[in-house]
C-alpha cells in the first residue's frame, strides 16, 4: 500500500453521505469501511485496525461527540486519527471536537480537493506517530535485553548503583556467610570429556545451582572451572544468612548426586563435592571498569576457601564461627582440628543435616 493510501472508516447516518464519501476515498486509493451509526463504528475499531476514521456529528443513540470522546478515553484505540466531518459551521462544535481529540474538522459539502489533503497529512502524521513508537517499543526491547545481561553479571541492588553513575562501588558487610563448592576429581574426569561434553555438563550442574540461589534467596558471586563461589547476608542483608546457606550447602549435595555420567560416556561413579563454609565481615563491591565483576574479599573470603580445599569428598565443613550459629538446628560431627595455612590450627565440623 502505498504510504499516502490507509484503511479508513467512514462513519454516517447518511447513505448518501456514506456512498459518496467512500467512491471518492476508493479513487483516491484508500481501502473503505463504512459504519452506519456510532455503536457500529466502535465494534469496527474494536476488531479491525484503521489509519483513520471519518466521523459524522449528528446521528442517533450515540453521536460523534460520544464516539469521539469513548475513542479517546480508550488506551487502544485513542492512537487513531479522527476528521470530523459535520454540516455543523459554528465554531463551537470545531472548538469541541478538537479540545475531544480530533485532528482535524471539515465542513459539509467539503471540498474534495481539501479533504484529500487533510487525509494526507493525517495519514501521514499516524505513519510517523506508528514509526516513532516501533522505534521507542525497540528500544525499550534492547534496554530490557541490556538490564537482563547486567543483572547477570551484577546484584540488583548493586546494578542500580552502577546505572546511576557511581564510580567506585564498595561496601563492609560485618557478618555474612560464604560458600566455596568444588567437584571432586573433576580434572581427572575432564581429561575423559571433549571441550563439548565438559562445558554441557559444567553448565547442567551450574544451572541446577543457580536455580538453588534464586531459591534461597542467595547472591552468587562467580564460577572458577568447576568451583562455585555463593554468599548470603549480601548485598541486601539479612539475619538468617547461616541457615540459607546450610540449606543451599545440602541441595548442593543431594543434587550432585543426581547427574547421570552416561550421557557423556563417562565413568558411571557418581560425583561428589567438597563445600568450605564461614561466617564472618567481609568487604564487597565492583572490581574494573571492563568485563567488571562483583567480588568479595577478607579474611572470612579466604578461610572459606580453605574449609572447602582442606575439606572431604561428599562433606561440608564450616568453621566455629558458622557451628555456633546452625548449632541449635542442624546436625553436625565435630572434625576435630585441621591446619588452616595461615591461621594454624582451627576446630571445624561436618555439616550432616538438619535436626
Amino acid at each position: 500500500m502505498n504510504l499516502e493510501q490507509g484503511l479508513v472508516l467512514v462513519v454516517d447516518d447518511n447513505e448518501m453521505n456514506r456512498d459518496l464519501l467512500s467512491r471518492r476515498l476508493k479513487r483516491q486509493g484508500h481501502d473503505i469501511t463504512i459504519a452506519e451509526d456510532g455503536k457500529q463504528a466502535l465494534e469496527k475499531m474494536r476488531s479491525q485496525q484503521f489509519d483513520l476514521v471519518l466521523l459524522d456529528i449528528m446521528m442517533p443513540e450515540m453521536n460523534g461527540y460520544q464516539v469521539l470522546e469513548y475513542l479517546k478515553a480508550d488506551a487502544a484505540l485513542r492512537h487513531i486519527p479522527v476528521i470530523m466531518i459535520s454540516a455543523l459551521d459554528d465554531i463551537e462544535s470545531v472548538v469541541r471536537c478538537i479540545e475531544l481529540g480530533a485532528e482535524d474538522y471539515l465542513f459539509k459539502p467539503f471540498n474534495p480537493t481539501i479533504l484529500k489533503a487533510r487525509i494526507s497529512a493525517c495519514l501521514e502524521k499516524k505513519r510517523l506517530r506508528d514509526q516513532e513508537q516501533a522505534y521507542l517499543k525497540q528500544l525499550q526491547d534492547e534496554q530490557e535485553k541490556s538490564e537482563r545481561l547486567l543483572l547477570n553479571i551484577l546484584p540488583k541492588a548493586i546494578a542500580e548503583q552502577l546505572k546511576q553513575g557511581q564510580q567506585t562501588i564498595a561496601d563492609n558487610f560485618t557478618e555474612v556467610t560464604v560458600m566455596f563448592a568444588d567437584i571432586v576429581n573433576f580434572t581427572e574426569l575432564s581429561a575423559k570429556l571433549t571441550p563439548t561434553q565438559l562445558v554441557q555438563l559444567l553448565n547442567q550442574i551450574f544451572s541446577t545451582f543457580d536455580q538453588l540461589v534464586e531459591q534461597h534467596g542467595l547472591e552468587k558471586i562467580k564460577t572458577i572451572g568447576d568451583a562455585y563461589l555463593v554468599v548470603g547476608g549480601l548485598p541486601t542483608p539479612r539475619t538468617d544468612h547461616a541457615e540459607a546457606i546450610a540449606e543451599m550447602a545440602l541441595d548442593m549435595q543431594a543434587a550432585i548426586a543426581q547427574v547421570d555420567l552416561s550421557r557423556f560416556n563417562a565413568d558411571a561413579t557418581p560425583l561428589s563435592m567438597r563445600i568450605g563454609i564461614n561466617t564472618g565481615p567481609v568487604g564487597a563491591g565492583v572490581i574494573g571498569t571492563k568485563k567488571f565483576t562483583y567480588d568479595l574479599w577478607g579474611d572470612t573470603v579466604n578461610i572459606a576457601s580453605r574449609m572447602e580445599s582442606l575439606g572431604l569428598p561428599g562433606q561440608i565443613q564450616v568453621t566455629l564461627e558458622t557451628y555456633e550459629r546452625l548449632r541449635s538446628k542442624y546436625m553436625f560431627e565435630s572434625r576435630g582440628t585441621i591446619d588452616v595455612k595461615g591461621k594454624g590450627e582451627m576446630v571445624t565440623y561436618f555439616l550432616l543435616g538438619k535436626h
